[in-house]
């Protein structure tokens, strides 16, 4: 819920913190921002743009490709993961912040705080059709719109972890977010990620150079402390196929009728490579 993390929380204004106040969020300077009745708060400013958030169509097919548990070893890689990187800072369970930077539905956050009790969880997304999913995705768990590319509208040093599945990164807020010490966890693709069907389908491939390119842009503000590979087979029917084309980037540049004709040429179940890396780097 929002109050588990509002302590943590700050104005997108002035960066002074937020207090609750009825049914808003404020700060000293008088800044208010009204809590939405699905469980978010947005914390953008006045002329941020939206238009790069997943829409509710593209929300509703990864909430339904993720329930099914096409992704699961993802989750429990990260989740195993994050109790491991917990266990190394000799934190114990604790009562300290984890921060997903572009959270999607809450899927992912939900199974690390799953391994963390007693952590308070951050989502941070742009699109509040994600975050109204992600309010409800676990007890523990604060929505809150905002723009990763722009000052985070969280206190420097306040997350002992931070997330961020296949979404964008933003390194010297992760840095100035994260307490010293702190550690990102970072799940991107592999060049083999959906690979059956990005030949398949003309969806969007994964630059080979993609980790290497991840790695240079975050060095000068985090230090790479392991990776390990994940993979596995997945055997989609042609309905989680359309799920899976409608709920990433490749959504945007699909056409609909060309993907059902492509489509017509696919096994059915067809078997499908799931391939990513989950990095960690530390503050």
């Amino acid at each position: 819920m929002l109050q588990d993390i509002e302590r943590y929380l700050t104005c997108p204004h002035c960066a002074q913190a937020l207090a609750p106040h009825e049914r808003t969020l404020r700060c000293a300077a008088g800044h208010s921002f009204d809590l939405a009745k699905q469980g978010y708060v947005s914390l953008l400013a006045g002329d941020a743009h939206t238009g790069t958030g997943d829409t509710a169509e593209m929300v509703a097919a990864r909430a339904d490709f993720l329930a099914a548990g096409h992704y699961r070893p993802i989750a429990e890689a990260l989740a195993s993961a994050a109790a491991a990187a917990v266990a190394v800072a000799g934190e114990g369970a604790g009562d300290g912040l984890v921060a997903d930077l572009g959270a999607g539905t809450g899927y992912y956050l939900a199974q690390v705080l799953d391994a963390l009790p007693g952590r308070a969880g951050a989502a941070l997304d742009i699109s509040k059709f994600a975050l109204r999913r992600a309010a409800r995705a676990h007890p523990r768990i604060g929505a809150v719109v905002c723009d990763a590319w722009r000052p985070l509208p969280l206190l420097d040093g306040c997350a002992d972890l931070m997330l961020n599945v296949f979404a964008p990164r933003n390194g010297p807020e992760i840095r100035r977010v994260l307490r010293p010490g702190g550690t990102l966890l970072l799940v991107a693709p592999t060049g083999r990620h959906l690979r059956e069907l990005v030949g398949a389908l003309g969806l969007l491939s994964v630059d080979e150079d993609k980790q290497r390119r991840i790695d240079d842009k975050l060095g000068p503000y985090l230090t790479p402390a392991g990776r390990r590979e994940v993979e596995f087979t997945l055997r989609l029917g042609a309905a989680d196929v359309r799920t899976v084309v409608g709920m990433g980037p490749s959504a945007w540049h699909t056409d609909a009728r060309r993907l059902e004709d492509a489509l017509a040429g696919l096994a059915d179940p067809v078997e499908v490579t799931a391939s990513v890396t989950v990095a960690e780097y530390r503050r």
